[in-house]
């Protein structure tokens, strides 16, 4: 796949700077993951009227999937998106003791991102099962999104790829296309107290979307559980709904 190709999911809003379908990837049976249907994004809270109207009316967005922390929710708040479309708070990290702006501190923070995207996959099953099961049964398109887009986020499509059968080379490639508008994204974190603390607290390269990291992620899936389908079984995810995501996701 070229990266002419990929970037051609993006779609261009003034208050986002990370939202793309991440639809039209192809599976290693040739199967195509269909656009229009599933979007991956950073925050909404700064979408513009212009913005919205498009996510309304050339999108047709009727679902938001939410994977801040109530903390980050109720910091940065969640933005008009909330008045045209249903919101599903799914909050990846556990909140952390009442202290504002500490939505990790309940994890014993691990040397690099690859490793962190392991931990969330191993503390955070119950939320992220509940994730794909809602993007297998929604008949409307939906946005799943955190702050940046790419860590949370992007563990939601390294899994959601995975499970439609998007080869790695693939899922690590989407990973990295944060990288295209990261000073912009890292610029809007650092202009908020709430994740100037939070990203200080993480690992090395957490200002980046550095594709070793979401390789390392995807080899400590697949050495623990063998497959995303083993994930998938030991987490709960069972084949029926594996079986509508492909359904409604796959031509």
């Amino acid at each position: 796949m070229s990266e002419k190709e990929v970037l051609a999911s993006w779609v261009e809003l003034d208050g986002c700077y990370n939202f793309r379908d991440l639809g039209g990837y192809r599976t290693s049976e040739g199967r195509r993951f269909r656009t229009g249907l599933v979007f991956r994004s950073d925050g909404l809270q700064h979408l513009s009227e212009p913005d919205l109207l498009k996510l309304r009316d050339e999108i047709g967005l009727g679902a938001v999937i939410d994977l801040r922390s109530s903390l980050e929710v109720e910091e940065a708040g969640c933005g008009a998106i909330v008045d045209q479309a249903t919101l599903h708070s799914l909050p990846l990290f556990p909140e952390a003791g009442g202290s504002r702006g500490e939505a990790l501190a309940n994890f014993k923070m691990p040397s690099d991102m690859g490793e962190l995207y392991y931990l969330m996959l191993m503390t955070a099953q119950k939320p992220i099962v509940e994730v794909v099961r809602l993007l297998a049964e929604f008949d409307v398109p939906a946005v799943f999104h955190c702050a940046a887009g790419k860590d949370r986020t992007g563990v939601i499509s390294a899994l959601l790829l995975s499970l439609l059968g998007v080869p790695d080379e693939t899922i690590i490639l989407d990973y990295a296309f944060s990288r295209q508008n990261i000073d912009l994204i890292n610029a809007r974190l650092d202009s908020s107290n709430t994740y100037q603390k939070l990203m200080h607290d993480l690992p090395e390269g957490a200002y980046d979307a550095d594709p070793a990291c979401m390789r390392k992620f995807l080899a400590k899936l697949r050495e623990t559980f063998g497959s995303v389908e083993g994930w998938a079984e030991q987490a709960g995810l069972d084949a029926a709904s594996r079986d509508r995501l492909a359904t409604r996701l796959l031509d």
